[in-house]
């Protein structure tokens, strides 16, 4: 199945898109979803243990099942002042 998955801040910078489209098996994870990013763009390695995925606007487990039909976003931690 192909997830399309909505990128923000320095994932959005070292993938240099605002989504990607993410080949995974059928009822695939969170985590399979990470691993194929990864392998996707390597430069988003360091930083992936800090990313929070959410699925249809609820952060997610690594153990989540996918569909095909699933809003995904890849969201890394946010600081300001």
């Amino acid at each position: 199945m192909k997830v399309e998955v909505k990128l923000f801040a320095v994932a959005k910078q070292i993938a240099n898109a605002e989504s990607v489209a993410v080949e995974l098996a059928d009822r695939a994870t969170v985590g399979q979803l990470r691993d194929a990013l990864v392998a996707q763009f390597p430069g988003l390695a360091p930083v992936m243990s800090h990313i929070a995925v959410a699925v249809n606007a609820q952060y997610s487990a690594d153990d989540v099942i996918l569909t095909a039909d699933s809003e995904v976003a890849c969201i890394p931690p946010v600081s300001g002042g």
